[in-house]
């Protein structure tokens, strides 16, 4: 889990803090002092967390907390205002030009963060909202690169530009730009080369595109696990490109966070997106609030919304909804719902984004329980006919015995999931209003009253 450190470490301070039932101005120093070094180990800079304390801390001792009656929650609230400003307050993004004008984003960054992928991952994210990008491969050192940028444009279905290595990456822009007027294509995405650092030749190939074509966004990616490396990268570009803003990568790794916190206050620039996986589909828009949120333990319950809402087929969704209603809620729609879980990150990520779990989920504990059940259920399932599958009320003793030698566990535990499975199904017939496509109050089948597990 990105953050989970630091979280933990800040979890800490603020329990202290919430068993008090008054504050004084030396209980709020001393959990500064604590706050602050959490935040050095996380790798923050030290300009950074020097005005982030001291704006935390003149808000805390002000009267309105000292003599409030739950001072500790105050401290917490002005904490987590500071950090969503630390970050950005305000979420921001790639703005597009209208109809079918051509937006031009220019991708920069070190070798090794990812821009290739996240050029591909960005057209697809781009395609999904209707525009039709072009992705241009202009990585002259690499020809591995091109080749990546090639089979990724085939995996998120978008076209291809590229004229090999022997054409200066400003000539591969333009000829890039008449194909796509020529296509009716509105988003091009340039790939530039990177380098294992920053050097004066990699920067004037950048300033020439840049002076001799009209871009319109120049996007820096950046590692995350990298911490203030990544903040001294993007205060670099910044300073001879400047920026759009920043993506950063690999956000889903053991990221101390120092890149987070630190980019926007040293740079100016926001972050823009950020990176949760491997997937050409791992990315989501960076919300400084949501963040500052999940940082804190409190949760990210829109997030959490906004990742199950693009697993729904509105079609599917309303099927579910008669079967829910009609309680005909089969095994083989079970399956899809333990799909749907998995595309949006397992389990361990929708425990994280829940209010109150986040620190309460360990890789190396909690969850195994829980995604081996999972595992189970799929495996149970995976030895029922089709006719069982779609017929729970078919299976009687002789049938469970067979599942059982089939899917390599006890009658016990099949006996143990069917059950389940039926108050899974009763929680779900009541929920079944609150599946609609768009409907913010959806329920997992997973979580409530009846677990899986």
């Amino acid at each position: 889990m990105a953050f989970e450190s630091l979280s933990q470490k800040l979890q800490n301070v603020f329990k202290n803090l919430r068993g008090k039932g008054r504050l004084s101005e030396a209980d709020v120093k001393s959990a500064m002092r604590e706050v602050k070094m959490a935040l050095l180990e996380a790798d923050v800079s030290f300009k950074v967390v020097k005005s982030f304390i001291n704006s935390v801390t003149e808000r805390a001792v002000g009267q309105d907390v000292m003599n409030s009656l739950t001072p500790g929650q105050m401290v917490i609230k002005i904490v987590n205002e500071e950090l969503t400003a630390l970050m950005g307050s305000e979420t921001s993004e790639i703005e597009l030009k209208p109809g079918n004008e051509i937006t031009t984003i220019m991708m920069c960054g070190l070798q090794g963060a990812g821009k290739t992928t996240m050029a591909a991952k960005l057209a697809g994210k781009f395609k999904s909202k209707g525009r039709k990008p072009l992705l241009v491969a202009c990585d002259i050192y690499r020809p591995a690169a091109i080749d990546q940028l090639r089979i990724n444009a085939g995996k998120v279905g978008v076209d291809f530009f590229e004229m090999g290595t022997s054409h200066a990456p400003v000539s591969i822009v333009k000829a890039a730009l008449e194909h796509a007027k020529s296509n009716n294509e509105n988003v091009v995405i340039i790939d530039t080369a990177g380098r294992l650092h920053i050097d004066e030749e990699m920067m004037e190939e950048l300033i020439t595109v840049k002076n001799e074509v009209n871009i319109d966004h120049t996007v820096l990616t950046v590692d995350a696990m990298t911490g203030q490396d990544a903040v001294n990268v993007a205060e670099t570009f910044n300073s001879k490109l400047e920026i759009t803003g920043v993506i950063l990568t690999k956000l889903d790794g053991d990221t101390r966070g120092g890149a987070a916190l630190s980019i926007k206050h040293v740079t100016g620039k926001p972050i823009l997106y950020i990176g949760t996986g491997e997937k050409l589909t791992d990315v989501e828009q960076f919300y400084p609030d949501r963040m500052a949120s999940r940082i804190l333990g409190m949760g990210d319950i829109l997030t959490l919304i906004d990742r199950a809402e693009a697993q729904f087929d509105e079609e599917k969704t309303k099927e579910l909804e008669k079967k829910l209603r009609k309680a005909e809620f089969d095994f083989n729609d079970y399956l899809d719902q333990i799909a749907s879980m998995k595309k949006m990150g397992g389990l361990s990520k929708i425990m994280e984004m829940l209010p109150g779990m986040g620190m309460n989920v360990s890789p190396d504990a909690d969850m195994s329980g829980g995604e081996a059940a999972l595992k189970q259920a799929e495996t149970i399932i995976g030895s029922m006919t089709k006719a069982e599958r779609a017929n729970p009320d078919l299976l009687n003793v002789s049938r469970k015995n067979r599942i059982a030698k089939g899917s390599g566990v006890d009658i016990a535990d099949v006996n143990r999931f069917i059950k389940q499975f039926n108050e899974t199904k009763k929680v779900m017939k009541q929920f079944s209003g609150a599946m609609k496509p768009g409907k913010k109050g959806f329920k997992m089948p997973f979580f409530g009253k009846n677990k899986l597990f």
